[in-house]
């Protein structure tokens, strides 16, 4: 799955609901403290991580590739 964002980064935590990984920021911030998503290929506990166009996120067997618009 491809997003396109017209930011130059969007949070971790917004980058899961906006992709509908997550139902919620809450769901969204047990997945990521459980340990559940990855950020180019390593785990990632910081909801609060900034993503940039050019990084992969992984999580429910789902990758997430970040563009700019």
């Amino acid at each position: 799955m491809t997003i396109q964002i017209s930011t130059p980064f969007i949070k971790l935590d917004s980058l899961l609901k906006f992709s509908n990984e997550a139902e919620s920021g809450g769901d969204a911030k047990v997945m990521v403290q459980s340990g559940l998503v990855t950020v180019n290929g390593e785990v990632c506990t910081q909801r609060g991580r900034k993503i940039y166009p050019g990084d992969v996120v992984s999580v429910n067997n789902t990758e997430i590739k970040v563009e700019a618009e």
